[in-house]
């Protein structure tokens, strides 16, 4: 006896003549099935819902300078796109361990990756933060490898799902963390904290020239989705500031949402230890590239990378941050905010 076949269920009907919501982008959301689709929104110049083009390929290429034999770590794996065009140049012999601390997106990009042709002898996906860098080295018998990429920005992926709760744009959880599998939502970081607590990392962690009045508002009264915030801050920011041009308000609601993301992840903190750790993870004339998208970061970044070259532990830094070319910019909108910088370790290794 065979089995029935299985019933036909309609794709859920939107209204208007293109979907809105994330999980409606039925097209956009199955790249390999509607090429044709994808290609028309690449051309205009947007990205398509869950999709994450990589940043300024050509650029980290320049910086890392991939040879065949050699050993990479990608920090922030993503989507795969920079860990994938790494591969394809230190091939034959060489290898590429790629981190990610995303539970949901670490296996999608390793399937990618593996479709690419790419075994496990060439590539490892590790559930891993790069804060324990020197760690997850040691479980591949590493201690130095040759390359060390890292990405900060938040994937498309991430920022695009209303259900991760990092963006104001679609309605979902006040959420916030690279990992939902642990730690606090960023609802509960508001609740816990108190308005001075809250006005301090508005300040540290995006500059938000308003932070007193917004912390002030975030007290209000429970906040638990995306929209409630926007919704309060968009109202209270306006009442309190009426002269505030709207570009400006939507732009404090931004570093909002950009400052509790950065608080809920212990980004500062888990950066600046990738960054102590390079001296001793980066083989000799080993080169480092890392890719920024705010001020706290890039500082973090210059400061260390400069110290390094005083210390004599880096032989050559970058001088100047590396930018996305107008092309990419207008191709990947989100490759604006994007400074790229570099070093490269000295070619003994007891400096």
């Amino acid at each position: 006896m065979t089995d029935p076949p299985p019933e036909h269920t309609r794709r859920r009907r939107y209204p208007g003549r293109n979907p809105r919501a994330f999980h409606d982008k039925y097209k956009e959301l199955n790249p390999e099935k509607y090429p044709a689709d994808v290609q028309k929104i690449l051309a205009s110049g947007k990205t398509p819902a869950g999709t994450h083009l990589p940043i300024m390929v050509e650029e980290v290429l320049g910086c890392l300078r991939p040879r065949a034999g050699e050993v990479a770590v990608d920090c922030t794996l993503g989507g795969g796109g920079h860990a994938l065009a790494i591969l394809e140049r230190v091939r034959p012999g060489g290898r590429l361990i790629g981190l990610d601390v995303d539970p949901f997106e670490l296996p999608r990009a390793e399937a990618r990756i593996r479709a690419a042709g790419f075994g496990p002898d060439e590539f490892v996906a590790r559930h891993a933060n790069f804060a324990g860098l020197p760690k997850a080295l040691a479980a591949e018998g590493l201690t130095q490898v040759d390359m060390i990429l890292a990405d900060l920005g938040v994937s498309s992926m991430q920022f695009d799902n209303p259900d991760r709760g990092f963006s104001y744009k679609g309605v979902g959880p006040l959420d916030m963390r690279m990992n939902p599998q642990r730690g606090e939502t960023a609802a509960q970081l508001v609740t816990r904290s108190s308005e001075a607590e809250l006005a301090r990392l508005l300040d540290e962690n995006a500059d938000e020239p308003h932070a007193d009045l917004i912390a002030r508002l975030l007290k209000q009264k429970p906040v638990a989705t995306t929209h409630a915030v926007d919704r309060l801050l968009r109202a209270g920011i306006t009442a309190a500031l009426p002269r505030l041009e709207k570009a400006d308000v939507k732009m404090s609601i931004r570093r909002t949402f950009q400052a509790l993301r950065i608080a809920v992840n212990d980004e500062f903190s888990a950066l600046d230890a990738l960054l102590r750790s390079v001296p001793l993870c980066l083989a000799p004339d080993g080169r480092i590239a890392i890719i920024t998208f705010h001020s706290g970061e890039d500082r973090r970044v210059k400061k260390a990378f400069q110290a390094g070259y005083r210390a004599g532990v880096f032989s050559a830094i970058a001088g100047e941050v590396v930018r996305s070319t107008k092309e990419e910019t207008f191709s990947n909108r989100r490759a604006q905010a994007a400074k790229l910088r570099w070093a490269v370790r000295v070619p003994f290794t007891d400096a």
